[in-house]
């Protein structure tokens, strides 16, 4: 899997700099070529001479390497992936910013190619609040983190921000080939948010969706290489991944209309909407004063937007609908899964701490048309995305 892959790999100020070497020891035996950057910090704790021989390379470490100022943007054209490992506090902080100080960050800031970073410190930095910042915006430019214990460790990340073992940066580049072209060639549609539905040119009808579910579906789905229409009502949020079309809707008609032109086409839908199932009437065309003591609305259906698009549904595509329940959730869910023809529905409950809107974690339960069900324990939303990810995969084969 990893044989002719061209290999960048960073090293930074990190004690656990000597796992490099062992780790460019272990990706050159895999069949990979690997070219090493350093900073001058880097090598204090592992010589540029060691990794060079590792390497059969040279190492780039300052300006002059190679006889050519361009040496950054060579490299970032030549690599495949960008494996920084150690990844130290600093050097994160200055990716997230785009700070450019040294060899190694002007190559990363010139790299084509995905970018996988191991992170290394102590475990006060490794929990400050700027440290997690600048890795939750790491990981929204879609690079990934590889965890401690990966491939070993059923809990995944252990959190206490030591550097991952060799063996398991190998396992985890070689997973990442595996599945990063898992979706490749397939198109998805995605909805995501709320949707307002206008009163007057200043009230409406919403609820309290942020579509932070929908967007770390896309950015999964974008990675392991699928062709993304995310289809999103009002929101803060935004996209990075250049696998993701997004286009912005208000009313649940203008996300129906946009869904509706891309449906037919699409491989795999996923319908993580919160769609206002009601809307005004009449809209007002001036906002509406405050004069009587009791003032009333008509409301009228919308249309069901899963539902009408899931008559259509062809037998080589795939939908996946959401369900936030407050009671009777099971078979609430199991009514939606039946009643708009999808092949499996994520449900989340109101009555889970941590769960459903207003929140970065998720805890849900999917239900399948072939009467399995699964749950899951509470998790951030990306972690949630890639489970969800994982089921359209397997469901599919």
């Amino acid at each position: 899997m990893l044989k002719g892959k061209k290999i960048i790999l960073a090293v930074t100020g990190s004690i656990a700099a000597y796992k490099s070497a062992l780790l460019c020891r272990e990706l050159i035996k895999a069949g990979c070529e690997v070219k090493v950057v350093m900073t001058d910090a880097a090598q204090h704790f592992v010589s540029a001479l060691t990794m060079s021989t590792l390497s059969a390379n040279t190492v780039y470490s300052d300006w002059e390497n190679g006889k050519s100022w361009t040496n950054h943007v060579d490299l970032g054209l030549w690599a495949d992936l960008m494996i920084i490992a150690p990844a130290t506090a600093n050097t994160i902080a200055k990716m997230a910013q785009g700070q450019c100080d040294n060899m190694l960050m002007a190559t990363y800031l010139s790299a084509k190619c995905p970018v996988i970073f191991a992170p290394a410190m102590d475990r006060d930095m490794w929990i400050h609040s700027a440290t997690q910042h600048n890795i939750r915006t790491l990981l929204s430019y879609g690079h990934r983190m590889i965890p401690v214990g990966y491939g070993f460790l059923a809990s995944g990340l252990t959190g206490d921000g030591r550097m991952a073992e060799p063996a398991e940066i190998v396992q985890y580049v070689t997973d990442f080939y595996t599945e990063s072209l898992a979706l490749a060639g397939k198109k998805i549609m995605i909805t995501a948010g709320p949707t307002y539905e206008a009163i007057d040119p200043v009230r409406f009808i919403g609820n309290y969706s942020s579509g932070k579910m929908g967007y770390e579906l896309a950015q999964v789905c974008a990675e392991h290489g699928g062709e993304v229409v995310l289809i999103s009502g009002p929101s803060k949020l935004t996209v990075t991944h250049s696998n993701i079309k997004l286009i912005r809707v208000i009313s649940a008609q203008e996300m129906y209309q946009a869904a509706d032109v891309v449906f037919d086409t699409s491989d795999f839908v996923i319908f993580a909407a919160a769609v206002a199932d009601y809307r005004p009437e009449h809209v007002a065309p001036n906002k509406i004063k405050k004069k009587e003591d009791n003032f009333s609305i008509s409301l009228v259906k919308n249309i069901d937007i899963a539902a009408t698009l899931g008559k259509r549904k062809k037998e080589n595509q795939l939908m996946v609908g959401f369900a936030l329940e407050t009671d009777n959730e099971i078979s609430h869910a199991i009514q939606k899964l039946h009643k708009k023809n999808m092949d499996f529905i994520v449900l989340n409950s109101l009555n889970d701490p941590g769960a459903g809107f207003m929140h970065d974690t998720n805890k849900i339960t999917i239900i399948d048309n072939k009467g399995n069900e699964v749950s899951y324990g509470l998790k951030n939303k990306r972690d949630v995305a890639g489970d969800i990810v994982d089921y359209i995969l397997k469901f599919k084969k």
